[in-house]
């Protein structure tokens, strides 16, 4: 008895201690895990607005100059215009401070009368082929000349100067001689496009391939050094770092990429790249999912006649599109969040009309673009990462929903 009991002893401190160190690990899990969402949240989610996702990256310049004299009338401020912004009567126009996603500061147009002198101007950034412009709400003004009361020609907007002195200095003018105006920027909307093309192209490629190579190796190979050696080829390339995939791409689907006009690195052939690593695994997915269809489903298709490719297309690959989709998911997730193989194939150079035979960069690429700078923006790379995130819970949500649909109708 006593040794009976002092077994039972040593077994439950054995076993207590695996059960402390399952909570512990489980513990750590959920700490770090909740670290690193309460750091990118508080960082970035202030810096998430609209104007981030429809915005471009680079701004576009202006200069231009008044087409019409200032009016003898004064303008009247708007009774809805925000106690922030400062409106010059004389010019029927209001500036407001603000700080971009780049903590950048800088002097924005928050109202502009349609009647005002500032309204309808004319572009001439080239002297040669002048251009209408329309001053438009959101733009920045980085310098302005005017002249003012005593005929001397003055700058505003410049040295650090806010959107109250420019309001004055107009009041104060007589003539505005050019303002040298750009479009905010520092938007994402190249990059999210990017980021569809990537996907687009990567899945298109991957998912057939991967999914019809599983069925190979699952329903129809034999057992052979061919085939073992096949698998242990795909249990292989899992492993390998996605540096690799990328510096193999550059030399290897290159001269594919330029059967179609492509002359330098482009998001085609960053899709090329990635649907290769998401081969293994969607291989790997797949087949799992096909081997816990139970058999008496295969059995029960051929006994009423159905050849061997009718039970697979009809009855066992159905079945199988829950596990499928999450090899899918998988996919996403990784096509979404890399970067080592997208800098080499498809640039680091931020486009903002992206195409498939263009340079462009996903938006993991541009947080590592962000982030390799001589001055890091932590917000907006925690900005984007926030992006990313509600774009693969959404694309998750997705892939769960289309799961059960499949499984009620087959199970």
């Amino acid at each position: 008895m006593k040794i009976k009991t002092g077994n039972q002893n040593k077994r439950r401190f054995y076993d207590g201690i695996l059960q402390a160190l399952t909570y512990l690990s489980s513990g750590i899990s959920v700490l770090v895990l909740v670290a690193l969402f309460v750091f990118i949240f508080s960082r970035g989610w202030s810096s998430i607005n609209m104007d981030l996702l429809t915005n471009n990256y680079w701004s576009e310049n202006y200069i231009v100059e008044p087409v019409s004299e200032v009016a003898d009338t004064t303008f009247e401020r708007p009774a809805d215009l925000s106690e922030e912004a400062y409106f010059s009567e004389k010019w029927g126009v209001a500036f407001v401070d603000h700080v971009n996603a780049h903590k950048e500061e800088m002097i924005l147009v928050e109202y502009i009368d349609e009647n005002s002198p500032l309204y309808a101007m004319s572009d001439v950034s080239i002297r040669s082929n002048p251009q209408d412009f329309t001053m438009q709400v959101g733009m920045q003004v980085s310098r302005l000349s005017y002249t003012n009361e005593q005929g001397d020609t003055q700058l505003a907007g410049i040295g650090g100067q806010t959107a109250q002195d420019v309001a004055q200095a107009l009041d104060q003018a007589t003539s505005v001689n050019s303002m040298f105006i750009q479009t905010t920027g520092g938007g994402i909307r190249g990059s999210i496009i990017s980021t569809c093309y990537l996907l687009l192209v990567s899945l298109v490629i991957a998912i057939p391939v991967g999914v019809a190579s599983a069925i190979y190796l699952n329903e129809y190979a034999r057992k052979s050094k061919f085939n073992m050696m096949l698998r242990s080829g795909i249990e292989t390339l899992t492993g390998v770092p996605s540096i690799v995939f990328g510096l193999m791409g550059v030399t290897v689907l290159f001269p594919v990429t330029q059967l179609f006009g492509a002359t330098t690195t482009s998001i085609l052939l960053g899709g090329l790249t990635m649907s290769i690593i998401l081969l293994p695994t969607i291989i790997r997915s797949t087949e799992e999912a096909l081997l816990v269809v139970p058999q008496h489903l295969r059995d029960a298709s051929l006994s009423v006649g159905a050849n061997q490719s009718q039970t697979i297309f009809k009855i066992v690959l159905p079945c199988a599109v829950p596990g499928i989709l999450t090899g899918v998911l998988l996919g996403i997730g990784r096509v979404i969040g890399e970067s080592a193989a997208l800098i080499y194939t498809m640039g680091t150079f931020i486009n903002d009309s992206p195409t498939l035979l263009s340079q462009g960069t996903s938006l993991a690429v541009q947080i590592w673009s962000i982030m390799s700078g001589e001055q890091p923006n932590y917000e907006l790379a925690c900005a984007i990462s926030i992006i990313i995130l509600f774009f693969v819970l959404i694309l998750n949500f997705a892939v769960k929903i289309i799961s059960k649909r499949f499984s009620k109708a087959w199970y």
